[in-house]
């Protein structure tokens, strides 16, 4: 139990949760928003919880397309605070220009981890009348990283020096196919998260694809978990593309009492990482708690992981 495939990574690649993905510890990461405002007070708060209990926590990039504190400002917090961070990028507001001097800039202040993603339109945030730049998708900006950090060149074909490191992200929806799976790895990534996983049968075909393939060598997969804690969030769960709950599940969380559905959610979930601690091919959970940070050390107590430090 908690044992996967070791990902080939080179030595050189630093951090906890390189170090986790090589030698086949079973690994976990967070995830923190950063603040409405100008205060990495909430940043900081939300890793005293997690301190200890994850390898490495993702701090968003305007997620939903809403203005925070940037994600580079997010990932030094957690930085100073003693917890590594995994910088979230999206290609939806800055062009190959911005984008790389981002990059350049994550390796030299310290962050050892990137996820890197197309992101979502402006329509869907507070700045619908924004203008979409998505200079590049998610797959262009992951070539820009690996150019970068293997080859020391620019998409401009001019070298830069020193060459950054990290060890580069991406997510994924698992689906009846494992093909996109594996053109992020062809394309570079070296961990995937993935979307909710609620279904853990369906689940388990697609890893026994990604296994068929040889790909959790080549890339770990963390698999996303977060407890339902309310119908409301069944619904809305329910209604995301990539996201499949199963009939069981909510059966089981509309059958306690409305004042139980949250403690039962958290139950489903610890379930959940029980059993994706059991099944070859996964490198790791990816928990999903945003805003309520101090339920992660909960989830994974009670799923019988210890706290490393």
């Amino acid at each position: 139990m908690g044992v996967s495939t070791p990902t080939a990574l080179s030595p050189e690649i630093p951090g906890r949760l390189a170090d986790a993905l090589r030698s086949g510890r079973f690994a976990v990461t967070a995830e923190v928003a950063p603040p409405r405002g100008a205060d990495l007070g909430p940043v900081r708060r939300a890793a005293d919880h997690l301190r200890g209990w994850v390898d490495a926590v993702n701090v968003t990039d305007n997620a939903g397309a809403n203005v925070r504190v940037s994600s580079l400002a997010g990932s030094l917090a957690l930085l100073e605070a003693g917890v590594e961070p995994v910088m979230q990028m999206t290609c939806r507001d800055r062009n190959r220009i911005a984008l790389q001097s981002d990059l350049l800039a994550a390796s030299a202040l310290g962050v050892p981890n990137l996820v890197l993603m197309t992101g979502d339109r402006p329509e869907q945030g507070d700045h619908p009348d924004a203008a979409a730049v998505f200079d590049l998708d998610s797959g262009g900006l992951m070539a820009a990283a690996r150019s970068l950090r293997d080859e020391g060149v620019l998409l401009s074909g001019r070298s830069v020096d020193p060459a950054p490191r990290w060890l580069l992200g991406a997510v994924d929806s698992p689906g009846p196919s494992a093909d996109r799976f594996a053109q992020k790895v062809d394309g570079g990534a070296q961990f995937v998260q993935t979307q909710f996983v609620f279904d853990v049968d369906a689940f388990s075909g697609w890893l026994s694809q990604v296994r068929d393939r040889g790909l959790d060598a080549r890339c770990g997969v963390l698999a996303g978990v977060g407890p339902i804690r309310s119908l409301r969030a069944l619904e809305f769960l329910s209604s995301i593309p990539g996201v499949s709950v199963p009939e069981q599940l909510e059966r089981r969380l509309r059958g306690v009492p409305s004042d139980k559905v949250a403690a039962e959610g958290v139950a489903a979930c610890v379930d959940t990482v029980r059993e994706l601690r059991e099944l070859p091919g996964v490198a790791g959970v990816h928990v999903m708690v945003v805003g309520d940070e101090r339920g992660v050390p909960e989830i994974l107590e009670a799923a019988g992981m210890a706290r490393t430090s």
